[in-house]
């Protein structure tokens, strides 16, 4: 699903192919000026990179996508499952201060064209949206909180509110960290629906667990309208490709972050 056809940046060309005019994938590690721990591509202001490297990794980004950085926008990102719809006065939110970003949100949406959606990751789940027939398109930052939390299920409900339907939009599941590198314990567990407990969780012993958050959010997907067939899961894991990405869990906490994006040029 994700094509790695630049060493800085993956794409979801499946997509590109419907709408010729949708950029659309998810950045590597590569690429970029950032020193260790962040070593090189890092595209989070809100972890201690040097600022002035992290800008300039953001401007070779917006220069190869061609979509010029105060175009960007950007959600506060606080593990929660709050949907906003961007517009155009949005431009520019959260593009070169971390406290111009769009307070308190975890999902974006728009049909704006100009207009780059991005959301910012080193574990958590990008979930990737897209209805060709009314050409509103979307990205969520779903972590454990916020996929128990149920993001995928709102960002379904914002564009049935916006006028699309759930059987044409597709979905695709971009790089996080898969089951087999993400223990969780009893307190997590008690708080995934008991229905999809069993469809998700690898008992350990001692309370501990292996949690698939990808199948997590297909199954809420799912129940939430999107057809299987229209969600796409990659197969990229953020904590066992260390040639390829930041991981949060893997680097214990001191590392970059990857971007997920999304836009119409205009």
């Amino acid at each position: 699903m994700f094509q790695y056809n630049d060493k800085a940046f993956l794409h979801i060309d499946k997509w590109m192919n419907i709408a010729p005019d949708l950029t659309v994938g998810f950045t590597t590690r590569y690429g970029g000026v950032s020193k260790e721990p962040f070593h090189s591509n890092n595209l989070g202001l809100h972890v201690s990179d040097n600022r002035e490297d992290v800008l300039q990794n953001r401007e070779r980004l917006a220069s190869s996508l061609c979509f010029p950085l105060e175009n960007w926008v950007s959600g506060e990102q606080v593990h929660q499952s709050k949907v906003y719809v961007v517009s155009n006065d949005d431009r520019g939110s959260g593009s070169t201060f971390v406290e111009s970003s769009l307070k308190g949100i975890d999902g974006l949406i728009t049909c704006e064209k100009g207009i780059l959606c991005t959301a910012f990751f080193a574990d958590c789940v990008p979930l990737f949206f897209f209805d060709p027939k009314t050409r509103y398109i979307g990205i969520a930052h779903a972590g454990w909180k916020g996929t128990v939390g149920r993001i995928a299920e709102e960002m379904t409900k914002k564009f049935v509110e916006v006028g699309a339907n759930a059987e044409d939009i597709l979905v695709a599941i971009g790089p996080c960290i898969s089951n087999e590198n993400y223990e969780v314990d009893n307190y997590v567990k008690e708080r995934i629906p008991e229905a999809f407990q069993k469809e998700v969780l690898t008992p350990l012993g001692n309370e501990h667990y292996l949690l698939d958050l990808k199948k997590l959010n297909v199954e809420i997907l799912v129940q939430a309208g999107i057809f299987r067939s229209n969600i796409d899961v990659t197969n990229y894991c953020t904590f066992r490709d260390e040639d390829l990405f930041f991981s949060y869990r893997r680097d214990q906490g001191k590392t970059g972050r990857m971007l997920g994006f999304i836009g119409f040029t205009g």
